[in-house]
């Protein structure tokens, strides 16, 4: 007997089962992929600094649409199912633009994220180039100083015109452990300090109290250093006011900061953790981004069905077996609504 002979003899009950069991075990792999991450994500958080933010506003809105295109799909197939199979002709393309304002939406979510210094992979904290470790800088003669990402002089916080002006001085040292031939600006407003020493540049090199010549490990630092510059960085990668716009925990406890320090339980944090904190990677947003990004796949890959669905409504193919190819396709599109608005809370009850 032919694979042919075999599908036609199915009756429609069995078909419909079958579909339906292979959205059932499709929907419980993705479960327990999603079970493991977030029990991964619980874990990591107990013995190790954890950052906590608000969430971008976008992702309330991608929610509100996810929820919108369940419900213009159930609507459409319970009509349907009643004798007005045009409907799915508005209810079917509808979803998909709905689905498709959702990841538009989860993108610009990721834009935000990414605009208040919140990365796949980064540091919590600035180590390496941080702002008075080795390079300080005086603006019109005067000491800038750094408190949590402020950039202040005279304990006035620069406005955005100045910080701009400070970020397109620091560009110039972007490269400047390669650069052969640098050419530099702005040293009549900006005084560049090594370890409380003045920096002078003549014959395109850098001098400490013009004899001194910068080492080529200076020049790496002085690189390093500028690249928080140019970001507009403090001692946070996170950008905001700590302790308003984000928040540390180490050990579920809230660390405060004060005078550039960070402290555990009223005390400064030990050598011990000091050295944790500065090679602690910011893992509550890489689960971030891994948890919500993996499920965007998972809505992008069922759009393009549901897309194929909107196409097949118009040409009346949908009707066959009771509507079940857009019945199955619902069950799967409901289960990831109902996935996102679970993510949703729990990235909200850990962040």
């Amino acid at each position: 007997m032919s694979q042919i002979d075999y599908n036609q003899e199915l009756t429609p009950e069995v078909r419909e089962k079958m579909r339906k069991n292979l959205i059932y075990v499709g929907i419980f792999s993705v479960v327990m992929l999603f079970a493991g991450l977030s029990s991964g994500y619980i874990v990591s958080a107990g013995d190790s600094f954890w950052v906590k933010y608000n969430f971008p506003p976008a992702f309330y809105i991608s929610t509100v649409l996810i929820i919108l295109s369940s419900i213009v799909l159930s609507v459409g197939i319970k009509l349907a199912q009643k004798g007005n199979a045009n409907i799915l002709k508005t209810m079917v393309p509808l979803t998909f633009i709905l689905g498709v304002g959702f990841a538009y939406f989860q993108f610009v979510g990721y834009s935000e994220l990414f605009k208040d210094g919140s990365h796949v992979v980064s540091k919590i904290t600035v180590s390496e180039g941080r702002y008075g470790t080795y390079y300080e800088l005086q603006i019109d003669g005067k000491y800038m100083e750094v408190d949590g990402n402020d950039y202040l002089v005279g304990d006035k916080v620069l406005s955005d015109e100045q910080k701009k002006g400070v970020s397109d001085f620091a560009k110039q040292f972007d490269k400047i452990d390669t650069e052969k031939d640098p050419k530099i600006s702005g040293l009549d407003k900006y005084t560049l300090l090594y370890k409380h020493q003045p920096v002078s540049f003549k014959n395109g090199a850098f001098y400490v109290q013009d004899s001194v010549k910068l080492t080529p490990v200076d020049l790496i630092r002085l690189q390093q250093f500028s690249v928080h510059l140019k970001d507009g960085r403090g001692d946070f990668f996170h950008r905001g006011k700590f302790g308003k716009d984000f928040k540390v925990y180490y050990k579920k406890q809230e660390l405060e900061y004060k005078n550039r320090n960070l402290y555990y339980k009223g005390i400064p944090l030990s050598a011990p953790l000091q050295l944790k904190m500065e090679s602690a990677s910011d893992t509550a947003t890489s689960y971030l981004f891994m948890l919500t990004f993996l499920h965007l796949l998972h809505i992008l890959v069922t759009l393009i069905f549901v897309l194929r669905a909107s196409i097949r409504s118009f040409s009346g193919k949908l009707a066959a077996d009771n509507f079940l190819p857009v019945r199955t396709l619902a069950i799967f599109w409901h289960f990831l609504g109902v996935l996102w608005v679970y993510l949703l809370l729990f990235l909200l009850f850990i962040h």
